[in-house]
């Protein structure tokens, strides 16, 4: 899978894992150089508290796109530092 923003992969992975109907990307996979984290954070009574990302590339930036949980739930730790991407992003095989 490919998150493709902008013009630009910001991740790639054979591995990611689908969920709720985004796929997490391992963060290995992930081009950090175009991904920086917000304050921005939120709570999921299944998950835990995820950690948000602004996304820039060519110029452009896309605030709080991508997410990622540092410290899921123990029964869903599968997903621990793993990105997921919204707002425009185009996730593609």
């Amino acid at each position: 899978m490919r998150a493709i923003w902008n013009g630009v992969t910001i991740a790639d992975s054979d591995d990611t894992i689908l969920l709720e109907g985004h796929h997490y990307f391992p963060p290995e996979s992930v081009d950090w150089n175009h991904v920086s984290a917000t304050r921005m954070r939120s709570v999921c009574p299944w998950k835990g508290i995820a950690r948000y990302y602004t996304l820039t590339a060519s110029g452009q930036e896309s605030r709080h796109a991508a997410w990622a949980y540092p410290h899921p739930f123990p029964w869903i730790r599968k997903i621990r530092d793993h990105v997921a991407f919204w707002g425009g992003v185009d996730v593609r095989p």
